[in-house]
């Protein structure tokens, strides 16, 4: 059994190797980056919480999706930002598989969410009279909890196929760890077979998970083109979420191309600016988009701000 597992016990992350000179800046600005998301994200998490005319389903799923964004950051900016003060930039095999589970998982769960706020805005704008029976709080809750879970499950039996890999190099050419790469560590090829078609098994269920909300949006787009009530509700609750879709598609495509098909002679900057884009742009961009574009949102979050300000005036 020993020659099934690896004997590696450090991995070295190579990709911050280009950025020394430039560590500091690098530092504050990751920094900086990591503040503005914490605070946009926790700042609709609480609006959302504290408000009882907010808890309808659309903008629990919302709530959801931000916790969902603190999640997969939560997986590597602290990590990141250690290693950017440190000389040495390693991590532990152990640690090593557990981020590559929040990073794929953080991903994966993304889409799950897109999915069930795609059935919502379907349910809402063709069968209204339905809505409240069908979106009830316990089976909110079951999709909420399969938005999260399933995607967790199913990234961790890949994680545990690659763990029963023998690797015979620790270096990884990136700022974080990713399943694709320690996969392509292994000694012997023929032991990755399991684990390439895990992999293409996980991949094929969401692209069908996108297909789903692709059908979803093209049906609702043509049941709103004949009603002008049907055609405002599409615009002011279901355009941030094709935006949100559109978002987290580009910059996931950009990372994968990047994986399966990007040269090795490309500068390891812009590598990494490729490797870090799902986990930079959609959780910065999805609560401003939110929160700018549903009026509850914004009209609480204004009504807060300005209770603050007079408050603050007045002492």
């Amino acid at each position: 059994m020993i020659d099934n597992v690896s004997l590696i016990t450090m991995f070295v992350l190579s990709g911050l190797n280009e950025t020394r000179n430039h560590r500091f800046i690098l530092f504050s600005l990751t920094l900086l980056c990591y503040c503005v998301i914490l605070l946009v994200n926790i700042c609709l998490i609480v609006t959302i919480i504290l408000d009882k005319n907010l808890h309808d389903p659309m903008y629990i799923l919302l709530c959801t999706f931000c916790m969902n964004g603190l999640y997969g950051t939560a997986g590597f900016y602290p990590k990141f930002l250690w290693d950017l003060l440190s000389p040495v930039h390693v991590i532990s095999y152990s640690g090593c598989l557990v981020q590559a589970l929040v990073m794929y998982s953080f991903a994966c769960s993304d889409m799950s969410i897109l999915s069930v706020m795609a059935y919502d805005r379907y349910v809402a704008i063709c069968r209204p009279l339905e809505y409240h029976s069908i979106m009830s709080k316990p089976r909110l809750f079951k999709l909420v909890c399969f938005s999260w879970l399933t995607p967790f499950c199913i990234i961790g039996i890949n994680i545990f196929v690659t763990s029963r890999l023998k690797l015979c190099s620790p270096y990884i050419a990136r700022l974080f760890c990713v399943n694709w790469i320690i996969v392509k560590l292994a000694c012997f090829p023929a032991q990755t077979t399991v684990n390439g078609i895990v992999a293409y098994i996980t991949i094929i269920m969401y692209v069908f998970n996108g297909v789903f909300i692709v059908w979803s949006y093209m049906y609702l787009i043509k049941t709103c083109v004949n009603s002008i009530e049907n055609r405002a509700k599409f615009m002011q609750t279901c355009v941030p979420h094709l935006i949100a879709l559109l978002i987290f598609v580009v910059t996931i495509l950009f990372d994968v191309m990047s994986m399966r098909f990007g040269s090795k002679d490309l500068p390891q900057i812009f590598q990494n600016v490729v490797a870090v884009e799902f986990l930079v742009i959609p959780p910065i961009m999805n609560p401003l988009i939110y929160g700018f574009k549903l009026t509850k949102i914004r009209n609480r979050i204004v009504q807060y701000l300005g209770q603050r300000l007079r408050q603050g005036g007045f002492t």
